[in-house]
């Protein structure tokens, strides 16, 4: 499983959402401002900004903020200029990280990053050291006990998905980053409900973790989640759920 979608369904788990949904809504803002700024601030010819939009709606944004968001993008109104920037790094074990940010301070961020791995047992990598290790895909992720097996593997294969597979307690439908509107629309035409949906950095490979190491990687992902300029972190992770339930 990517580490992301295992993130994923550990936040929902801790009530992590709802703690922290100021931190969501900042993430979310930054967003759709640079997706409007690139692609324009019209959804329909925007994948990104729509994408940015749904996510949005997902976390309950009033629309007025999502707007406002999109005006400061476009240059409707005045607003911060974010850049995007990648880093590279490797976690406790030797997990690969991909860490995505939209920032207004290159050296503010690459600082308080080498912080973070510092105190939770990693460190920054050279450009290119774990990237190629992920392939960007759309990947949408259901609960064992919400779903059909059978329903999702029908749906999914008819609709174009790659692979149906099952990780732990959960079902993940991957597909090619075009076919991921058309997959999604049909699990929503079908109202089968999901918990994750996103176009997403799937890793090749996975490294499973017990122990100290699930431990501290739980506490650097948190780490990383927390910080304001960070839009994304992938990681190449497995923790079984009764470690993660152990550890939490």
């Amino acid at each position: 499983m990517s580490g992301h979608s295992k993130w994923a369904s550990i936040k929902h788990k801790k009530g992590a959402i709802d703690a922290k949904r100021g931190k969501i809504f900042t993430k979310l803002i930054k967003e759709l401002t640079v997706a409007a700024r690139i692609g324009g601030g019209d959804p329909n010819g925007n994948a990104r900004l729509r994408s940015a939009i749904a996510s949005a709606k997902a976390e309950n944004m009033p629309k007025d903020n999502i707007d406002r968001a999109i005006k400061k993008g476009t240059g409707e109104l005045e607003g911060v200029n974010y850049e995007e920037v990648s880093y590279e790094a490797y976690g406790p074990g030797g997990v690969a990280i991909l860490i995505s940010c939209l920032t207004d301070n290159k050296n503010r961020t690459v600082a308080d990053l080498k912080h973070i791995f510092d105190r939770h047992g990693g460190n920054l990598g050279e450009p290119g050291s774990v990237s190629w290790i992920f392939v960007k895909k759309g990947l949408i992720v259901f609960d064992q006990n919400k779903a059909d097996e059978e329903k999702i593997m029908e749906i999914a294969l008819d609709a174009g998905a790659e692979d149906v597979r099952q990780s732990g307690s959960q079902f993940e439908v991957v597909m090619g980053t075009a076919d991921f509107e058309k997959v999604k629309k049909a699990f929503d035409d079908a109202k089968l409900p999901y918990s994750l949906s996103e176009v997403t950095m799937i890793p090749q490979n996975t490294i499973r973790l017990e122990g100290k190491k699930a431990e501290q990687m739980l506490n650097l992902m948190e780490a990383l989640e927390d910080n304001d300029d960070i839009n994304n972190v992938y990681a190449n992770f497995d923790i079984p759920d009764e470690v993660i339930e152990a550890v939490h």
